[in-house]
């Protein structure tokens, strides 16, 4: 893909899942990737599979490191790195927290230190792997779900704020996808999300079926469109179609 070839390009949370399959289209297509994740095993062994840079560490922190790895330019961020928190309202403060700072300020914190740069020169690319709990929600998982919708309103506030300059965004929308996350969702995961779980190589091909169109808003699982059109347009009926998978969670012995 022209668009990419040659691009300096930062996936956080590469170290598997999603993030190591973004970060293996990348750069198939050509793109000089920075691997990066917490774990400093994981992010070498991605970044040696595809010939890339590891730069381990915070996400929230490594944007001058990354940007110095690839010569001084950073093209396209994908704010990959994400944190499962389920729990309900009566989650420990600190359960609340880690999710907001992990799941929204960290895209924020990349956004700012990007966003100069970027408006300077009149281009840039900021792709958000937000989850359908952003659009829609997910039982059993608050914290996970509030801040999923603020890391969809911060990309869709990006992208109305700033396309007119340049600036691409993409907001990653999947519903189940197999990976570390998935069984992190314990058995709310295995009822709403397993049934149609897709691979993390599914979510990268979406993804660049949606920058090839220059869509903001990418749905590796289409029929999330349907279910959110679903719930704008009644929302009473949606609610009362949500509460009874909650029931019937609580029923399976959640």
């Amino acid at each position: 893909m022209s668009s990419v070839q040659g691009a300096g390009v930062v996936v956080t949370g590469a170290g598997g899942g999603i993030g190591a399959a973004l970060a293996r289209r990348f750069a198939a297509e050509g793109a000089r990737v920075v691997v990066n994740d917490l774990d400093p095993g994981r992010t070498k062994a991605v970044a040696d599979e595809i010939g890339a840079t590891a730069v381990p560490g915070d996400a929230s922190a490594i944007v001058e490191e990354a940007r110095e790895a690839l010569g001084g330019r950073v093209d396209v961020w994908c704010a990959n790195a994400g944190l499962a928190s389920p729990g309900d309202a009566f989650a420990d403060e600190e359960v609340w927290a880690a999710a907001w700072d992990v799941n929204v300020m960290a895209h924020v914190r990349a956004a700012r230190a990007l966003l100069p740069d970027w408006l300077e020169r009149g281009s840039g690319r900021f792709v958000s792997t937000v989850s359908a709990a952003g659009l829609l929600t997910m039982v059993g998982a608050a914290p996970y779900s509030v801040s999923k919708h603020g890391a969809y309103a911060f990309a869709e506030w990006l992208s109305l704020t700033y396309r007119h300059r340049g600036i691409k965004v993409h907001a990653i929308c999947p519903q189940g996808v197999r990976t570390d996350m998935l069984t992190a969702a314990g058995s709310a995961g295995e009822l709403v999300l397993a049934p149609t779980a897709i691979e993390p190589e599914d979510v990268a091909d979406a993804l660049f079926e949606g920058i090839e169109a220059d869509r903001f808003l990418i749905l590796p699982h289409p029929e999330v469109a349907d279910y959110y059109r679903a719930r704008a347009a009644d929302p009473e009926r949606w609610l009362g179609n949500m509460n009874h998978i909650q029931r019937k969670w609580e029923g399976a012995g959640a």
